[in-house]
C-alpha cells in the first residue's frame, strides 16, 4: 500500500461523522407513518429543529396528531409568510420613478425556505412538548392561491384563535371553521392586507427611506467623511 493510500485511509477515518438527532428523527418517522402521502416534505437539522410541510387538506389533521398522538400540547404561534419578493426593492435605496402599476407586474421567481413550497403564501406554526421531551416542531403548509383558505386549528389549539385572526387580517387568509374572524388592529372598512409584499407603504414609495443615510459613524471614523461641502450663504 502506498503512502498516499495510507494518508487517504487515515483522512477518511479521522473525518467526523455527520451529526445525528435520534429524537427528532423518531418524531419525523412517526409523522410519516400517520400522515403518509399528506406529508409533502420535511427538513431535519440535527440539534436544532424539525420542519414538516403538509398538504393544505391535512393541515388540521397534522395539528390533531401533533397534540393528541405525539404530545405537542403547547401551542406557540401561527402566522403566514409571503414569499413574493417586494416589488418596491429595499426601502433604503428604492427608486421612486417607476409607476406603481409597473412595479406590481414585474415577474418573480418563487424561492421558499426549508421543506420547500409551491405557492406564494404559506402557513407556519410551531408546537412544543413541554412535559417530557421539551422539544418543538414547525409545521407548514402551502395556502391555495385560488381560495386563500385553510382549515382552522382552533378546534385543536384554542390559542390559535387570535393568531388566525391576525393572519386573516394582515395576509387575507381565511380559516374555514374559525368561530369569529374579525379585526384586531385595523378598522372594519380597511382595504388591503398590510403584511403582503405588494401592499405599498406610501410614504416610502413616494420618498426613499432615509434611514441608511442617518447612520452614526463607527468609532475611529471621521464623522465628516463623505459629506459634501456646502458653500456659505
Amino acid at each position: 500500500m502506498s503512502s498516499a493510500d495510507t494518508e487517504s485511509d487515515t483522512a477518511d477515518t479521522d473525518s467526523p461523522a455527520p451529526p445525528t438527532d435520534d429524537l427528532r428523527a423518531g418524531i419525523l418517522a412517526a409523522f410519516e407513518t400517520e400522515l403518509g402521502d399528506a406529508l409533502v416534505e420535511s427538513h431535519l437539522k440535527p440539534g436544532d429543529d424539525l420542519w414538516l410541510r403538509v398538504f393544505p387538506s391535512a393541515w388540521d389533521t397534522a395539528a390533531e396528531l401533533a397534540k393528541h398522538n405525539f404530545g405537542f400540547t403547547f401551542f406557540d404561534y401561527l402566522s403566514a409568510i409571503d414569499w413574493m419578493p417586494s416589488p418596491f426593492g429595499r426601502y433604503e435605496d428604492a427608486e421612486v420613478d417607476t409607476p406603481l402599476s409597473e412595479k406590481l407586474n414585474q415577474p418573480w421567481d418563487l424561492v421558499t425556505g426549508v421543506a420547500g413550497g409551491n405557492t406564494r403564501f404559506q402557513l407556519l406554526a410551531r408546537v412544543i412538548d413541554v412535559r417530557t421531551r421539551h422539544i418543538g416542531v414547525h409545521l407548514k403548509s402551502d395556502v391555495p392561491d385560488d381560495t386563500m383558505t385553510m382549515p382552522t386549528w382552533t378546534r385543536t389549539y384554542a390559542g390559535a384563535d387570535w393568531h388566525e385572526r391576525e393572519t386573516w387580517e394582515m395576509y387575507g387568509i381565511t380559516f374555514d371553521g374559525h368561530p369569529d374572524l374579525k379585526h384586531i388592529y385595523l378598522p372594519s372598512d380597511f382595504e388591503g392586507f398590510p403584511l403582503r409584499k405588494d401592499f405599498p407603504l406610501l410614504p416610502r414609495v413616494v420618498k426613499p427611506w432615509p434611514g441608511i443615510v442617518d447612520v452614526e459613524p463607527m468609532p475611529g471614523e471621521d464623522p465628516t467623511e463623505g459629506e459634501e461641502e456646502v458653500a456659505p450663504e
